[in-house]
């Protein structure tokens, strides 16, 4: 049986803390969230795991390389629905999934 995966964090690291006071100026800025989730999505890579949507992933990229470079395009929609392209949603938070669901997206490493 596998030992079950664990990512830590250190908190008094300057990338950490600097997320943490984003998070605590604006909890709904769509860049802070970029960011979480590509170090995330960073971590798994890293470790071994294969992204569910490297899409995704690479829309974030994309979106903080133009955030850098002082390129605005935040105001993107598709143009049918005026709505955010479906690139830009958000994914669920951990514990949103079922069971099921969250067991069926574990991979086995030896």
């Amino acid at each position: 049986m596998a030992a079950k995966k664990h990512l830590e964090l250190n908190p008094e690291h300057p990338i950490i803390e600097t997320i943490r006071k984003k998070v605590e100026e604006d909890k709904n800025d769509k860049s802070v969230k970029d960011l979480v989730m590509l170090l995330f999505e960073t971590s798994l890579m890293a470790s071994g795991f294969a992204l569910e949507d490297p899409q995704t992933h690479a829309s974030r990229i994309h979106r903080m390389i133009k955030l850098g470079l002082g390129i605005d395009d935040d105001t993107e929609t598709t143009e049918a629905s005026g709505q955010p392209a479906a690139s830009e949603e958000m994914p669920k938070l951990e514990g949103e999934d079922t069971p099921a669901e969250d067991a069926s997206r574990m991979e086995e490493v030896d």
